[in-house]
């Protein structure tokens, strides 16, 4: 077995809705698999959780990599039945686009002149 590496990646996480369940029955089941308190586990960070009407919600968690298979286990036990899930490894793109437009205004200056 090896150790678990400090390496941290992103997630992010769609929790589409049940529509076939009105909202009172979606907070039912949240409650009663303890939603709220066990969602995400320890050792994620929720960088940013927003509701996008017509989707549900999503979730973008920072995590040590070897805690992955901790956050599939809890949304197994906690969300089957209210959310269908879809997951996305992510990253921050807000640097690189920044350096990208830096580049580019220079490359169209050095041409403009």
């Amino acid at each position: 077995m090896t150790a678990p590496t400090t390496e941290t990646m992103m997630l992010t996480i769609f929790l589409r809705h049940d529509q076939s369940q009105n909202l009172e029955q979606l907070q039912t089941r949240l409650d009663d698999n303890d939603w709220w308190h066990g969602f995400p586990p320890e050792g994620c960070e929720v960088v940013s959780w927003v509701v996008a009407m017509g989707i549900g919600q999503i979730v973008t968690l920072r995590l040590p990599a070897h805690r992955l298979p901790a956050v599939n286990v809890e949304l197994e036990r906690r969300a089957w039945g209210t959310f269908r899930t879809d997951f996305y490894p992510t990253y921050d793109f807000t640097e690189v686009r920044e350096r990208l437009a830096r580049e580019s205004d220079a490359r169209r200056t050095v041409s403009s002149s």
